[in-house]
């Protein structure tokens, strides 16, 4: 039997195309491989949100690509924004790459990948289409049903933005999307060119996914969308009224409500990446009323200075973001707020620079992932002069870590002696004699485990100490 390896880059929802691609393949007879030099089928999964992300996927698939002089028969594709946005291009930087499919036609990959193996083509870049428009509502339903009831892959995260989709029975938590592309046009940002206009998913087709990760056991759904307040707000891929019922009239509060009452096996309902202009009365009070709405919200800022987000076009100004962190806080007092931030935005200045720090402070974050200005190419911003050099970048960076470090270690520290209910999801990474999970504000909490402590589980877990990212507690007995 063949067997594959997923390699990942990116965000949450390249975490989410990859698993189901490995159901796909698992889906026409494919095993997943223990390890990557084992596999037959080798698929990269690639990001371009920064020159970074392209650069080790480049760097990986030359690795790949190499070993077919050992083993020409072996399968090397690419997928994901990276496909999308080097087209055939990337043909000539990879000539032995099998094939590439942008992130709206993966459904093609299983063909993919059966047409090299039965032919042993070294490639088929002229055989498919690198991209094409979404699936339709009956080849959507129907790769559900196909897929359903294989295996499901778990991502381990690392610090460097990095995944690695490996075989795991029953996982905690599970991705589904609901909202395809973005049309914020951000002037820094290349997801538009290389995921499309926005497309809501339908509420049946989500729920029908929502359910089957709940038979699997899943506990904690993240509902995922680039823009993911836009939700319903943008046409439906497929014509569709939301069912109400009858607190909200807004898409994606209606959403929440529609799967909270229809799935209750799902104790946890979160979504993200937010944007300010979604913080509305009705999604605040929705997240405040609903009881499988965690208390947690990833809402970008990326910068602090009103003057760079004009520049960025992000649609607000510092004071419109504080209030909408202001009226989240009031109405969920014990939410977890994380966000996004660019340092080296061409022209930010130094005053630009600590204007970013003190709305950070001023808005108490729980945790921020700072990322160092890279242009995309196709994007507005690239047009300006990458005037911040390296180096300050690289100090702007550290010093906003350090900052945030000690706002962290601050906040975490008054966790110390509450009890929080943790989903556990089994030995810790750094420790394995210890185990880890979630709080429902996102925390990662490690304590000892008992012996009837298993994945999936909802414990009671007693805050004893605290670092800066990370809860350290004990489980309470009865």
């Amino acid at each position: 039997m063949p067997s594959f390896a997923l390699h990942t880059y990116g965000c949450q929802m390249n975490v989410r195309d990859s698993d189901l691609i490995a159901r796909r393949l698992r889906a026409i007879g494919l095993a997943q491989a223990e390890t990557e030099d084992e596999a037959d089928v080798v698929i990269v999964n690639s990001c371009s949100v920064r020159a970074k992300a392209e650069d080790k996927a480049l760097g990986k698939l030359g690795l790949l690509c190499a070993t077919k002089r050992e083993r020409p028969g072996r399968v090397i594709g690419l997928t994901g924004c990276m496909a999308a946005r080097l087209g055939p291009d990337i043909f000539t930087l990879l000539p032995h790459l099998s094939f590439s499919v942008g992130p709206r036609a993966q459904s093609q990959i299983p063909a993919f990948v059966t047409r090299c193996l039965e032919t042993g083509a070294e490639r088929l870049a002229e055989f498919g289409v690198l991209d094409a428009p979404p699936e339709t509502p009956e080849e959507a339903r129907a790769d559900l049903a196909r897929t359903a009831g294989t295996q499901r892959g778990k991502a381990a995260d690392h610090a460097d933005g990095e995944q690695t989709v490996t075989v795991a029975a029953g996982p905690a938590q599970s991705f589904v999307t609901i909202l395809y592309g973005c049309e914020h046009r951000c002037s820094y940002c290349i997801v538009p060119s290389v995921r499309g206009e926005e497309q809501s998913r339908c509420p049946a087709d989500i729920l029908t996914e929502v359910r089957a990760e709940a038979a699997r056991g899943v506990r904690d759904v993240c509902l995922l969308g680039q823009s993911v307040m836009r939700y319903g707000q943008a046409r439906f891929q497929w014509p569709d009224a939301i069912p109400s019922p009858g607190r909200y009239t807004e898409p994606l509060p209606r959403l929440l409500e529609y799967i909270a009452r229809e799935v209750p096996e799902v104790a946890r309902l979160r979504f993200t990446s937010g944007h300010p202009s979604g913080v509305t009365p009705e999604l605040v009070r929705a997240m405040a009323t609903i009881p499988a709405v965690c208390p947690h919200l990833h809402l970008p800022m990326q910068s602090g200075s009103d003057r760079i987000l004009r520049e960025m076009r992000r649609g607000y100004d510092s004071a419109t973001y504080l209030d909408a962190v202001r009226r989240l806080r009031e109405a969920i007092p014990d939410i977890a707020i994380t966000t996004d931030i660019i340092v080296g935005y061409p022209g930010e200045t130094e005053a630009d620079f600590e204007a970013t720090r003190r709305v950070m402070e001023e808005a108490d974050f729980d945790n921020a992932f700072v990322f160092k200005y890279s242009p995309r190419p196709g994007t507005p911003s690239s047009l300006l002069p990458d005037d911040v050099s390296d180096e300050e970048k690289c100090r702007r960076d550290a010093v906003l870590l350090v900052d945030q470090d000690a706002r962290g270690l601050r906040r975490n520290q008054a966790w110390i002696g509450r009890t929080v209910e943790v989903l556990c999801e089994g030995p810790s990474l750094r420790n394995r004699a210890r185990w880890s999970g979630r709080s429902p504000q996102n925390k990662i909490v490690i304590f000892e485990p008992t012996d009837a402590a298993r994945p999936g589980q909802l414990l009671s877990v007693r805050v004893t100490d605290a670092r800066a990212q990370t809860l350290y507690g004990e489980i309470v007995t009865a």
